[in-house]
């Protein structure tokens, strides 16, 4: 009886703390004291809610865990890309700063360009300012720069040679041409010659740098020329006769670009450039630099340089698409006595 007793003392304890249901006391009370099998399957049910009890909170505690760490993960990842989005803030501020920088300085040295212009511009009118180095006689710019031709970048050179008959015929002292000509540079020729310095950007009458560097920027000097009128094809859009007249044009533009104005300069011509076109790509290279007009100079040329380089026996064929003089006498390359009787 003793027993029984404590046990349900237990009982009551354990669903007091709410840790089994009362219909568990309530069942252990109706029990009868002597079924032993009875009071051993309410031990089990018990010990079964207990373990139910640590269970659930074993999984809240995990969960909780579980949770604290994803949070934890987020919270990372939140700071990782707040670290990372400063960074780009950072290299984009960075990049700003540099642009800005760079285009201050650019429009600082154009403003200061362009400053030195309106002085020498201001020098030209006045006539009297030592420090300028300029002459003393009056030019007023002003008055003649609304004579210099519009600038067209399809037709450079026809600007140019407009431009200086203008210069002779009004007498534009040559000094102040390239004060006049800059005011109607457009698109590329206005950016080569805001790069230009100022003692470059005012020579038109000495060396023509501002002419030879704006030729130079639209590939209009002499060596460019050939391999244009060569490679020049019909575009789909043109018709033939368009496609006749810029072939006509860009062979003109190179026998101009050669004086060329008589038959046996243009045949010079045809030669020297036949005889480039044949030879080893050194060869070629050398002569071009050598700038030979005549077919003699070109041959004595190659025979000096093939010598001194090795390219092989002098008069012997480099490859086969080598040019080779005819042969007067018999009327072929071979060397060959033909049958003159035949």
């Amino acid at each position: 009886m003793r027993k029984d007793e404590i046990k349900r003392y237990v009982l009551e304890y354990i669903v007091d703390e709410s840790v089994l249901p009362s219909t568990v006391l309530e069942r252990a009370i109706t029990v009868p004291t002597d079924n032993t099998f009875e009071l051993k399957r309410l031990e089990m049910e018990m010990n079964k809610e207990i373990r139910l009890k640590e269970l659930e909170k074993e999984e809240r505690e995990m969960q909780k865990e579980k949770e604290e760490r994803e949070m934890q993960k987020e919270k990372e990842k939140e700071k990782e890309e707040r670290e990372m989005q400063k960074e780009k803030e950072e290299r984009e501020m960075q990049m700003q700063r540099e642009e800005r920088d760079e285009r201050e300085r650019r429009e600082e040295k154009a403003r200061e360009h362009e400053f030195r212009l309106k002085q020498l511009e201001l020098g030209v009118i006045k006539g009297s300012d030592p420090k300028l180095g300029l002459d003393t006689g009056v030019f007023d710019v002003s008055k003649h720069v609304k004579f210099v031709p519009k600038f067209q970048e399809d037709n450079v050179e026809k600007f140019f040679n407009h431009f200086e008959k203008l210069g002779e015929q009004l007498k534009w002292p040559r000094d102040k041409w390239s004060i006049l000509i800059q005011s109607n540079f457009t698109g590329k020729a206005q950016e080569v010659y805001s790069a230009l310095s100022i003692e470059d950007s005012m020579d038109y009458d000495k060396v023509n740098k501002v002419k030879k560097a704006i030729l130079q920027a639209y590939e209009l000097v002499p060596e460019a020329y050939p391999p244009k009128f060569r490679k020049y094809r019909k575009a789909d859009t043109q018709t033939y006769v368009e496609f006749a007249y810029q072939k006509e044009r860009h062979f003109d533009r190179w026998c101009a670009s050669k004086k060329v104005s008589t038959f046996d300069a243009l045949r010079k011509l045809m030669l020297v450039e036949e005889f480039k076109r044949c030879v080893n790509d050194d060869i070629k290279t050398h002569l071009e630099e050598n700038k030979a007009d005549k077919l003699s100079e070109v041959a004595n040329l190659a025979d000096q340089y093939a010598l001194t380089h090795k390219f092989g026996k002098v008069g012997q064929t480099q490859n086969k698409g080598q040019f080779s003089r005819p042969n007067k006498k018999y009327g072929n390359s071979s060397g060959t006595t033909g049958n003159s009787g035949s």
